[in-house]
């Protein structure tokens, strides 16, 4: 069976290069605004779902939390585990899998790591193990793109020209999907990868977390956490808290 997108692309080096604008500082000024605004005790114990080469664990570590990150790659596992200390540690583990359950008193899920699955009660499935691995009232914070704003002012086409490479980007949409090919050269090599995410609406995430047993407490719409506006914000921000059921 073929590896899914994610897999490949997540595993490879040059994704951390298309994206290399979204930095340290970038995961520091959120996770800033966001201990303000949650004030986590000091004590704290933080998962980290689908964390990356861990820009945002590390830094909550460095804050005194004790966290744990969690990524479907092998490749950024293994360079977050470089970090590794008492209060870090880093897992290569399926969202969809409880890992700990009654454990964490705050689940991060950030930077649009959702809507990879093919159906809804995959992204279901996922949120209940987000959900069963948090304390009684624990938070979950879920941060993805704005799609109501993508889709108004999707490009067809564009390049990106990073470190000396011409990434060749399309984008459409398909089945609810915004799809993203990407193409370029490297080294005398030629590399194909594409990125499938589900176009959730601020609608659609109330359905779910309706049915995975979250509340929705606050929607934030960047990650100065400004107010969420469905046509001009860049992020859609969730604050929610586990419920009872």
């Amino acid at each position: 069976m073929p590896d899914k997108w994610y897999q490949s692309w997540f595993n490879s080096p040059y994704y951390h290069i298309l994206y290399s604008q979204h930095n340290d500082s970038e995961a520091e000024f959120f996770i800033d605004n966001l201990c303000s605004k949650l004030h986590p005790d000091a004590i704290a114990s933080i998962l980290d779902i689908a964390c990356g080469r861990g820009r945002h664990s590390i830094y909550l570590n460095k804050k005194g939390f004790d966290v744990t990150g969690i990524d479907l790659s092998q490749a950024n596992i293994e360079f977050a585990k470089e970090y590794e200390n008492e209060k870090l540690h880093f897992y290569e583990h399926d969202m969809r899998h409880l890992l700990y359950i009654n454990y964490f008193n705050l689940a991060l899920n950030l930077f649009t790591s959702f809507g990879y699955f093919d159906t809804e009660k995959d992204h279901v499935n996922a949120l209940v193990s987000f959900r069963k691995s948090l304390k009684p009232n624990g938070l979950l914070v879920l941060d993805y793109f704005n799609s109501t704003r993508i889709l108004s002012d999707l490009t067809d086409r564009e390049t990106k020209t990073i470190d000396g490479i011409d990434f060749h980007i399309t984008k459409r949409v398909k089945n609810s999907k915004i799809i993203k090919t990407i193409d370029f050269e490297d080294k005398g090599h030629a590399y194909h990868y594409t990125e499938e995410v589900v176009a959730f609406s601020c609608a659609d995430f109330e359905r779910l977390f309706k049915l995975s047993g979250f509340e929705i407490m606050n929607t934030y719409g960047d990650y100065a956490l400004n107010e969420y506006n469905e046509s001009t914000s860049t992020r859609l921000i969730f604050i929610c808290r586990k419920a009872d059921v």
